[in-house]
């Protein structure tokens, strides 16, 4: 298990939640997926708003309203605001220019202006979060300008003004100096600069800065060399609806295009032919016979010389075709088409175990032959926890012993007694009693979820020897649990394909079975881990259970990471907690420590988990806080 890093610096699981959900709430997409990036802008393509990793370093009042205004700007403002066709547009008259990352990025610069103002006098809670972008940037902009003055790179300097002039900032008031060619064009570009500000939509955007490259292209000696906004080269229209009829028809041409000599009369020999699995037009073989594509051959008369007539049989034989049924003779259904080859992707069905968690696919273990030192280290571990296990059982059946109702009599209601005298000589006689109900019995199942990553390496016998202590308590007082240890797979894990690993040590089925139990010693440190993914699986096997009461208590010691997993696993692995709950399951973090937990650890966790997370600082003390947590947990579900 790994810390989520981002140039070196750890992510703010809370703040990027928080970004998420406010994307998603302005947006009104579910499917919206936040990212940080180098850049900020809007991927209509694949549904995702990228953030800026230039509010890194900024304090934390500025890193949290900068991005909060790259949010508005991508959710509220390109979103809803910004001609995706004129984008299109731009893009490519920009790429005939030789300024081309000048041109796009004052196209950014300018529309994110326009769009600024829109989303101000639409949502006016949006003017502080600018206020600091504007701010950050104008100081940033000033300190890029005198760097790029010393070292002579003109376009850069050029352009770091101009975003001075466009935000009317101190610095700017007195016009400096870059170079003579530039300076001469300056009222110009100040001119134009201000028809900026007369935006409205994106087209006019694209109007003025091509108006102002135009003439550029002749005073600049190059292109931009840093990046400070961005505009990537991407369909932006692919977000639209803009599928038409003309985009489904066929677009390549046939191998030969040539057309018969004599049109056909119909007297033509017919010559028979066998036809082949496969022809140079397909790309792979292939055993779907009679599956190809006309790829080759000759055009005929046969087609779109006029509409064929009529003929007596054909509404029999649409009669026919309406009314087939399914035959009842050899069913080929189950039979495995094989069509183009194509890898794959073992990811759950329509993500039900999570967008973030598409590619990764389960592969189940059963426990291996019990071996002398798995027993002997798991009686040395049931001998520590005896004392814990005891008192828990006696605690527990002396409860349940309280909770029995004994028999009452004299009564109004309820069943008649035997004894009817007293209905002659009491003047309000009690002639009914209730029988003794049976006894109140726990009802629950808990499922314990392992983290069985390489972190654990140092935490997992003390894990072991606290899950002992479940397992022996839950077992004295006949509730059914499993047990099951988690991890993914580093080095067999692609971006489209990884495997994770469930070892269930002890299943529902046989966990109050006497001899059940040191197969809890085969639990080791892997690999990564995958949490979000594991808690939807436990949670669909807890659904299936019929106790009133259901825990999910996960043993682990950080954050999740696994391959393409780290940006979002924390959000992805809340998520999954949230659906468990809402579910009814009660899920409860264990969180490891072997040391001091530092404020960022315990924040962590505590956005995923809320307040229902156990904090252990010293791994050697598990059992004593396991104790007051198994007997709460009991005596709720009595």
């Amino acid at each position: 298990m790994k810390h989520i890093l981002f140039n070196d610096k750890k992510i703010d699981s809370f703040l990027f939640m928080e970004l998420s959900d406010l994307a998603k709430t302005l947006s009104k997409m579910a499917d919206l997926e936040v990212e940080y990036g180098y850049r900020s802008y809007y991927d209509p393509v694949h549904k995702k708003i990228l953030l800026s990793h230039f509010w890194d370093n900024r304090t934390n009042e500025e890193r949290v309203y900068g991005l909060k205004s790259e949010v508005f700007l991508r959710a509220v403002g390109n979103m809803n605001n910004s001609n995706r066709k004129e984008m299109n547009q731009f893009l490519k008259r920009a790429a005939k220019t030789s300024l081309p990352s000048f041109a796009k990025q004052l196209f950014v610069l300018g529309e994110d202006l326009r769009l600024e103002e829109i989303i101000k006098r639409q949502r006016p809670g949006t003017k502080k979060a600018f206020a600091v972008r504007r701010a950050v940037y104008q100081r940033d902009f000033e300190s890029q300008f005198k760097v790029n003055i010393v070292k002579s790179v003109h376009t850069d300097a050029l352009f770091n003004l101009m975003y001075g002039l466009l935000t009317a900032q101190s610095f700017v008031e007195e016009v400096p100096a870059i170079n003579e060619s530039i300076d001469r064009a300056m009222p110009f570009i100040q001119n134009e600069l201000t028809k900026f500000f007369e935006t409205k939509s994106t087209k006019d955007v694209s109007k003025v800065c091509l108006s102002l490259i135009e003439v550029l292209e002749e005073i600049l000696e190059g292109d931009m060399l840093n990046t400070y906004f961005l505009l990537p080269e991407l369909n932006y229209e692919a977000g639209e609806n803009s599928l038409t009829f003309e985009d489904l028809k066929r677009k390549d041409k046939l191998t030969n295009c040539d057309v018969l000599e004599e049109e056909k009369d119909g007297d033509e020999d017919i010559h028979e032919q066998k036809m082949p699995m496969w022809h140079r037009e397909t790309s792979e073989t292939t055993k779907s016979f009679l599956q190809f594509d006309l790829e080759q051959g000759s055009q005929t008369d046969m087609l779109g010389e006029g509409v064929r007539e009529g003929d007596s049989g054909d509404q029999a034989m649409g009669i026919v075709q309406g009314s087939a049924q399914k035959s009842t003779q050899n069913d080929y259904s189950e039979m495995e088409a094989l069509e183009s080859k194509q890898e794959l992707k073992e990811g759950g069905k329509d993500n039900e175990y999570g967008k973030e968690n598409k590619f990764a696919f389960s592969i189940f273990l059963t426990p291996e032959p019990l071996t002398a030192v798995h027993l002997s280290n798991y009686e040395s571990n049931k001998t520590i926890v005896a004392p814990y296990q005891k008192k828990l059982k006696q605690m527990i059946q002396k409860t349940l012993e309280h909770k029995k109702i004994m028999p009452r009599n004299d009564l109004h209601f309820g069943r008649l007694n035997k004894k009817l005298i007293r209905l002659f000589t009491d003047e309000n006689p009690r002639l009914f009693y209730k029988k003794q109900e049976p006894s109140t019995e726990i009802d629950a199942a808990f499922s314990l979820l392992v983290d069985c990553s390489a972190s654990m390496f140092d935490k997992m016998e003390q894990t072991k020897l606290g899950i002992t202590l479940f397992h022996e308590a839950l077992k004295s007082v006949f509730v059914p649990h499993t047990i099951v240890g988690f991890w993914e797979d580093t080095n067999e894990a692609t971006e489209t394909k990884q495997p994770n690993y469930f070892k269930t040590v002890v299943d529902f089925n046989s966990s109050l079975k006497r001899k059940i139990g040191p197969e809890i010693m085969q639990l080791e440190p892997e690999e990564d881990n995958r949490d979000g993914y594991a808690i939807r699986h436990m949670t669909e096997n807890l659904l299936k259970r019929s106790e009133k009461q259901k825990f999910l208590l996960v043993f682990s010691d950080g954050e999740p990471a696994a391959m393409g997993y780290e940006q979002n696993g924390i959000v992805d692995t809340h998520e999954a907690v949230l659906e468990a709950r809402k579910h009814g399951i009660e899920v409860i973090n264990v969180f490891l420590a072997n040391g001091e937990i530092d404020e960022a650890q315990q924040k962590t966790i505590q956005n995923i988990y809320g307040k229902y997370s156990i904090l252990v600082p010293v791994i050697e003390e598990l059992p004593d806080v396991l104790f007051p947590l198994l007997k709460k947990l009991l005596h709720k579900s009595i």
